[in-house]
């Protein structure tokens, strides 16, 4: 009884081998065909370019990838002895690693013909995951680093043009992890994530998480030349209420950086948000005086002026001497000062007006109007 029970798991061992011998071989087939399909129409491709689909020979490639993909672990299996012996797997990793570019190629193309998700990630991001994967790794040698991370970028775009968020943030992930040189891989990474928290609001941790990942990478790389990078730490240090923090690094950054418009601006963000209203007046003066200042915070710093100074007019009571010079520090030092940055702002966008700028624009003329009549 017990040798026929053995026979008979012996039997049926030997019978999935044989079925999983089968399936490699079928898929192989199915696999080679597609990239013999491929190479035909691209050798057609060179005499007569209008006489192949290029978008059906990039669907070729990430079939017959995919299918090959399926072949090579049951193209592995050990026999009933325990040994490995493929019979396909060599051909399928040559094939496949021998056609590299013609993915990166292939994304390309179907990138400019908007065709961005899937078709575009998926070619872009297999010829990237090849040096990853331990069966196409040493085959895979000849990609570069530098290769890998621009091709993983490319991904990010096309699943950002085609909105597709998550895998988008995978990819420019995968850039940065693989020391992509532009800072545009960590700004759209971090764009992905803002984007998934606002679409779902049970993300908006794990985004934080994410986001703060990324800035302070990009901090770390590319220091205050990108302010995204330091604007996102410091934002989430005072969401954190670690508001002396936040002062810290962005003085800290100053003592570097004296002539830095964007962090004197940041650093009056900051003191508003604690509400210390004189301080953040003070820096967002300091940041509109400087000639770089940016269209942002020249708007941002003129909206705190005005602000502050219409809080301060509102306090103030009756009309004696000391009154009247308050007010009148109001209006020279409050209003005409908000209104002489916005309209430096106004120079910098003359031909892109912008709504809440020139609303401001108009309050501020609205009250020196109305409060310093004409004599």
């Amino acid at each position: 009884m017990k040798k026929t029970l053995a026979l008979a798991i012996c039997v049926a061992a030997t019978g999935s081998l044989f079925a999983q011998e089968q399936e490699a071989k079928a898929l192989y087939e199915q696999g080679n065909a597609l990239f013999k399909s491929y190479d035909k129409n691209f050798t057609l491709q060179q005499i007569n370019p209008a006489g192949v689909d290029p978008e059906q020979m990039g669907k070729e490639l990430i079939e017959g990838y995919t299918i090959f993909m399926k072949a090579l672990p049951l193209d592995s299996v050990p026999n009933a002895k325990g040994k490995v012996n493929p019979k396909h797997s060599k051909k399928i990793i040559s094939t496949i690693v021998g056609h590299a570019n013609d993915f990166f190629n292939a994304g390309g193309a179907f990138y400019n013909n908007k065709k961005y998700y899937p078709e575009a990630y998926q070619a872009f991001t297999i010829y990237a995951d090849m040096p990853g994967i331990p069966a196409l790794a040493a085959s895979a040698q000849n990609i570069t680093e530098e290769q890998r991370a621009t091709a993983y970028f490319n991904a990010g775009l096309a699943a950002y043009s085609g909105n597709a968020v998550e895998e988008s943030a995978k990819a420019f992930k995968n850039a940065r992890l693989n020391n992509y040189a532009q800072p545009e891989a960590y700004i759209y990474e971090i764009a992905c994530w803002q984007s998934m928290a606002q679409r779902d609001s049970t993300l908006v941790g794990e985004a934080k998480k994410h986001v703060n990942e990324v800035a302070a990478d990009g901090y770390k790389r590319f220091g205050v030349s990108q302010p995204v990078f330091l604007n996102n730490l410091v934002n989430s240090m005072i969401e954190d209420k670690n508001i002396d923090g936040a002062i810290a690094l962005v003085q800290k950054e100053l003592g570097q950086n004296p002539d830095n418009a964007n962090l004197y601006g940041l650093l009056g963000f900051i003191y508003d948000r604690s509400d210390k209203d004189d301080l953040s007046v003070e820096a967002y003066r300091k940041a509109a005086s400087i000639e770089s200042a940016d269209f942002e915070t020249l708007l941002n710093a003129a909206k705190k002026i005005f602000r502050t100074g219409t809080e301060k007019w509102n306090l103030i009571e009756g009309n004696s001497a000391e009154a009247r010079e308050k007010r009148n520090d109001v209006k020279v030092n409050y209003f005409e000062a908000a209104k002489a940055i916005a309209e430096k702002a106004k120079a910098l966008h003359a031909d892109k007006p912008d709504s809440t700028l020139n609303y401001l624009l108009d309050s501020i003329q609205y009250n020196l109007d109305n409060y310093f009549p004409a004599q």
